[in-house]
């Protein structure tokens, strides 16, 4: 992310153990790592962006952000490992940087656009500019929402005309942090382009949010908003928007909770507790090659030259080998930004399920967790200390326009959200976390389920199978998540009374609208939406929960493709 000084709270995070490299080797593991192969593969994209200036820092000069890429291309080349530059337009201009790039070797590297809106851009669009330095970060200069429609097709024809000027072509990929659906429609439609990215999920960094969304791999948006995956073909926009950043499945959700801005623990080679250290870096990818994906597995790495080769230095001589070593063992492969929106165009006409499974945490912690995504829903579930809870549940919907569709944003914070079912982050308080846990009734009073390992598998295609064993009885609770629904189960007759309690804190701005023993009604930001059990019941117990969810026979069924409207 591109505010040094905020990025920065990701250096606090901790963790007991994370020192001890050794145990996060790939050789001598005993866990038999899944098949990959073009169904199934593990894709990383080495993607760099570049920026002319950094004026927040008269230290950073424009010789420091260009020797910076010239580190990165060097050590990429050693490592013979493909990669995608994307350019701002004030780098685009810029004759050193087109000598630098056009001399790459297409076949390695492609070139493409980072949408950030600086300076020169806007007055060659002839726009007002209204920043107070050549590039200025706040969200209502920076970006493309702070424009109307009209000014954001002028941005967009201004910069393609001087890329093609440049190098005889038009882009294939367009980047940033966040892009709007009428920009990345208007780019798909008159200049083709295959690939997009966007942020991460995040809460307040850099001064804006995106909350909820489809939380890694790729999606198609809606055309009515660019963080929303569409559930039709006819309501998106068919370029695959990939998840940047590489977040840490187990740790960042948590981070900042209680606060109004979240740190950083990403695999950006920055920071030193994620992709500056060792250990955190081994393990990421350990997790990365071995744990069930669905459909496939991807990350980004790479880093914005804004925080110079001396503070990227050692993530990068610590990642690249490591990606280079598993790619020659087919653990994964490495292409460039284009080439995977090709591929994801080849392969789904629309959004595919896919997740991502941490079986082992880092050494010091017992955690395990499961991000699970579709067209229809996003869905977390987090194991800590034997216990389980769903941290998170977003419904989607193509319907639910962003407001910066066809108004331009003038606020320096900017916000993009999807539809909350359990949001453990947002309702939460340092001293009560939100989220949906699995109980039984123990000598006359509610406590949480306590269990042993889950076993998590690819049962079917778009199928994930989950088997979590309850701790001293002989029950095992089933799980099978696909694209429109999650159905739990207690295998046989189970020996305890289990149900589900969603908790929150108080205060936290709830949905809910009406709660009835098979529907709960929601609303937010305008929109309707709801949640049925196709099976199992929901009432109010009070004393502090929102909601119970209660079997039947066994067995709850959610159904999370229902269909929702504006008010």
């Amino acid at each position: 992310m591109h505010k040094i000084k905020l990025r920065s709270l990701g250096f606090i995070m901790g963790i007991a153990g994370a020192c001890l490299l050794c145990s996060f080797a790939f050789n001598g593991t005993k866990t038999k790592p899944p098949v990959h192969d073009d169904q199934q593969p593990r894709i990383v994209n080495i993607v760099n962006f570049i920026r002319l200036c950094e004026p927040r820092d008269k230290k950073i000069t424009e010789d420091i952000l260009y020797e910076t890429v010239v580190k990165q291309i060097a050590l990429m080349r050693k490592y013979k490992l493909k990669g995608t530059f994307l350019l701002q337009y004030d780098a685009l201009c810029d004759p050193r940087y087109q000598r630098l790039l056009k001399a790459l070797p297409a076949d390695s590297f492609e070139i493409g656009a980072w949408w950030e809106m600086p300076q020169p851009l806007v007055e060659d669009a002839g726009l007002k500019w209204r920043g107070s330095a050549p590039w200025d970060p706040r969200a209502d200069v920076d970006f493309a929402t702070g424009y109307s429609p009209a000014e954001r097709k002028k941005l967009a024809d201004t910069y393609m005309i001087k890329f093609k000027s440049v190098f005889g072509y038009y882009p294939k990929s367009v980047g940033s942090w966040f892009m709007d659906a009428y920009t990345l429609n208007y780019l798909y439609k008159k200049y083709a382009i295959v690939a997009s990215c966007n942020c991460k999920d995040q809460i307040g960094t850099d001064g804006y949010t995106l909350w909820g969304g489809y939380w890694n791999q790729a999606y198609y948006p809606s055309v009515k908003n660019a963080y929303m995956p569409a559930q039709h073909e006819s309501n998106q926009i068919p370029v695959p928007v990939f998840r940047m950043l590489g977040s840490d499945p187990v740790r960042q959700y948590d981070n900042g909770l209680g606060t109004n801005r979240q740190g950083v623990v990403t695999l950006e080679p920055v920071y030193k507790f994620g992709g500056g250290d060792s250990a955190w870096v081994h393990w990421y990818f350990k997790q990365f090659v071995q744990g069930e994906s669905l459909a496939y597995a991807y990350v980004q790495a790479g880093q914005e030259n804004s925080f110079t080769w001396k503070a990227m230095k050692k993530g990068f001589k610590i990642q690249l080998p490591l990606i280079s070593h598993l790619r020659d063992e087919k653990k994964l492969r490495v292409e460039t930004l284009a080439a995977s929106g090709q591929w994801f165009r080849q392969h789904y006409k629309v959004t595919p399920p896919t997740a991502v499974t941490v079986n082992h945490d880092l050494p010091g912690s017992n955690r395990k967790t499961v991000w699970f995504d579709s067209r229809f829903y996003r869905m977390n579930l987090l194991w800590h200390n034997g216990t389980l809870r769903f941290r998170d549940i977003h419904l989607f919907n193509e319907q639910f326009a962003s407001p910066y569709l066809t108004q331009k944003s003038t606020s320096t914070r900017s916000s993009f959200f999807t539809l909350p079912f359990v949001d453990g982050h947002r309702w939460s308080a340092p001293q009560r976390v939100a989220g949906l846990r699995f109980k039984t009734i123990l000598n006359g009073k509610d406590v949480s389920i306590r269990g042993k390992n889950p076993h998590i598998t690819r049962t079917s295609p778009g199928v994930l199978h989950i088997s979590w064993p309850i701790g001293n009885s002989r029950d095992t609770l089933m799980m099978d998540l696909n694209e429109r629904q999650i159905k739990m189960k207690m295998n046989g007759t189970p020996s305890i009374r289990w149900f589900l309690d969603l908790s929150a804190a108080a205060g936290a701005a709830l949905p809910f609208r009406h709660i009835g023993p098979h529907r709960i009604d929601c609303r937010f930001e305008g929109m309707n939406y709801s949640i049925v059990s196709r099976s199992g019941s929901f009432s109010t117990p009070g004393d502090s929960v929102a909601f119970r969810m209660t079997p039947e026979n066994n067995t709850i069924i959610l159904n999370l493709s229902g269909r929702s409207k504006p008010n």
